[in-house]
């Protein structure tokens, strides 16, 4: 393994074809917080809408769904202000932990009592933890390597590839503590565990803290230990602080914010994952293999799935792209082809409701593979998208505002998934086959526009 000086020393690092180790712990700590949050979003909505006396809360499917997308919107907004704390106080590494703790005990309360003052408080800490863990955990990356560093791209897509194998086993473990292992039949009534799964995922948030902790000094170093953006810093980091943006500066600002606005489509489609194509699998997918009926929430593991054995093709893609003499694809032309490849994963599933309709009474069901399909293309397109977001704006961030940047970037997931919640609950009225095309539609139109303004955008990048 290398040696901790090597990771704060950017030039050395350059030398080095390996990466660092602390990517790898990196990657194993937001490996367990994506196991604690997607086993938690993959039980939420079939939570809220079973009936109370079968384990859940009885919600209406219509404010089930809304809710679902205002919290997984919120998650994504509190990191500006944690972003900001991170910059100025914190450090990343103090924020990172009080971030774990806080979510650790929103999943806790959510095992502890199965009541809406519990969900309610359950979710409030949730949000607020994911606050201070998410920007800053991704801008850890980015400083393990330096700023002309070839690694990493790369490096950003091994880390995506911690987050979804944390993902893929979330919906498996919580999903079958949930909906199979802790299921019971009482008087002809049945009862999910759903608890079961909430705590799971808590101790899995307490597993990636415990690891994070133990092992960063010797991984990381004295890395994100002190506020970057606090002009009491370091020395080297100063200058860079007390500075006003340069005009450049501000034009990779605003960069980051052009293409913040574009990605919110790309994940108000991308995150029905935990909603409407979560009920539309429940209702109108035939989920049964050979005899054996698959759990709906098993169905959101496809993703990280296909992130898991696609991302290192992707990378290496990556990685051939830049040894050409014109050089890799540029940062707003992936994005573009992400945007376009979800909306293509829209048009597989369509395909699928124009045989079953929207009517759950008819009975019909489509094949499994539509939905799997859909997933295959959603991933591609993601792959093509986020990982190359975060690289970019560890890349073009000044450095005083990087943490802050970061949540900015993360805050149009959060309008996504508001968006994507509001999209969710019009399929009651709608229909599937309106809203899945209209996503679809859109998604495919916004990519092109993108593809236009990629020239720009890249010179003002450069």
């Amino acid at each position: 393994m290398e040696a901790v000086s090597k990771m704060q020393h950017p030039d050395v690092q350059q030398q080095s074809k390996k990466h660092p180790p602390g990517l790898y712990l990196l990657f194993f700590t937001e490996l367990w917080e994506r196991f604690s949050y997607y086993g938690m979003r993959g039980i939420l909505v079939l939570y809220l809408t079973t009936s109370l006396v079968s384990g859940g809360l009885g919600f209406d499917e219509g404010f089930a769904l809304s809710l679902y997308g205002f919290f997984t919107g919120a998650v994504y907004f509190t990191p500006i202000l944690g972003g900001y704390l991170s910059d100025r106080f914190l450090g990343r590494r103090l924020a990172i932990t009080i971030g774990g703790i806080t979510m650790a005990i929103g999943n806790f309360v959510l095992f502890a009592d199965q009541s809406k003052w519990a969900l309610y408080l359950g979710l409030l800490l949730l949000i607020v933890g994911n606050g201070f863990f998410k920007p800053n955990i991704s801008t850890l990356v980015g400083e393990l390597y330096g700023p002309n560093d070839g690694r990493k791209d790369a490096a950003f897509t091994i880390f995506y590839m911690g987050i979804n194998v944390g993902a893929l086993f979330a919906p498996l473990v919580c999903g079958y503590l949930a909906e199979d292992y802790f299921r019971t039949t009482v008087n002809g009534v049945v009862q999910y565990g759903f608890k079961y799964g909430f705590l799971a995922a808590s101790i899995g948030m307490i597993i990636g803290q415990i690891l994070f902790n133990l092992l960063g000094n010797r991984y990381l170093g004295d890395i994100g230990k002190k506020p970057t953006g606090k002009p009491a810093a370091a020395a080297k980091n100063q200058k860079a602080t007390n500075a006003p943006l340069t005009k450049k500066e501000k034009q990779r600002t605003a960069v980051i914010f052009i293409l913040t606005a574009f990605v919110i489509f790309f994940w108000a489609g991308f995150e029905q994952a935990g909603s409407s194509l979560t009920l539309y699998t429940d209702k109108f997918i035939d989920r049964s293999v050979g005899g054996w009926l698959v759990p709906t929430s098993w169905f959101q593991s496809l993703n990280p799935l296909f992130i898991i054995l696609l991302a290192p093709i992707i990378s290496m893609l990556w990685v051939k792209l830049s040894q050409r003499e014109q050089g890799d694809m540029k940062v707003p032309t992936k994005m573009a082809l992400g945007m376009i490849l979800l909306g293509l994963g829209y048009m597989v599933l369509l395909i699928a409701v124009m045989q079953t309709g929207s009517d759950e009474s008819a009975g019909y069901k489509a094949n499994l593979l539509f939905i799997v399909f859909t997933y295959l293309l959603h991933t591609l397109g993601e792959l093509f998208l986020s990982p190359i977001g975060l690289s970019m704006v560890s890349k073009i961030a000044p450095v005083k505002l990087v943490s802050l940047l970061m949540g900015v970037w993360l805050s149009g997931t959060g309008v996504a998934n508001i968006l994507g919640g509001q999209l969710a609950a019009t399929t009651e009225s709608l229909g599937y086959f309106e809203v899945f095309g209209i996503i679809g539609g859109l998604a495919i139109g916004l990519g092109l526009i993108l593809l236009l303004l990629s020239r720009k955008l890249v010179q003002m990048m450069e």
